[in-house]
């Protein structure tokens, strides 16, 4: 598999989305300008995640997209294979019509290690990010009140 920018710019619009949560469409204008992607580009990308209901639009003044989804039900796999077409190891490394023992095993490899990286995207959920993030935020804080002097307080 191969993170693509697609897949990359994709990821980040969607965890701008799951960040920003419920309660306002946000406009592709300000993920565009806050993440630097080109607004054409964030169009493309979006119209591939609405086709597979990863987002919604909402139409006229104040419109803009939420996910289509809850945060804990969108896999990363879900947006890579949305916006990109999954591409396996073994597509890429190793021709279909090998038929030597070394040839195959290399095959078998790659389609493992394309299965294992798979499975490990299609574990992790925009939640999980979204948590991650927060958990960092917090150690950060933490770290710089400690700095200072404030103990715990500054979480």
């Amino acid at each position: 598999m191969r993170l693509t920018t697609k897949s990359r710019y994709a990821i980040t619009a969607m965890l701008d989305l799951a960040l920003s949560g419920p309660h306002s469409p946000i406009p592709l204008a300000e993920i565009s300008e806050k993440q630097s992607i080109s607004l054409s580009y964030l169009e493309q990308l979006f119209s591939a995640l609405r086709a597979k209901g990863l987002v919604r639009g909402v139409r006229g003044p104040g419109g803009g997209y939420h996910l289509g989804r809850d945060a804990t039900e969108i896999s990363i796999a879900d947006i890579i294979c949305s916006v990109d077409e999954w591409v396996e190891y073994t597509h890429a490394r190793a021709r279909p019509t090998s038929t030597t023992n070394e040839e195959c095993s290399a095959r078998n490899l790659w389609e493992d290690l394309s299965g294992q990286i798979f499975g490990f995207v299609a574990d992790i959920t925009l939640q999980d990010l979204v948590e991650r993030g927060l958990e960092k935020r917090v150690v950060a804080n933490e770290s710089r009140a400690a700095a200072v002097g404030l103990g715990s307080y500054a979480a």
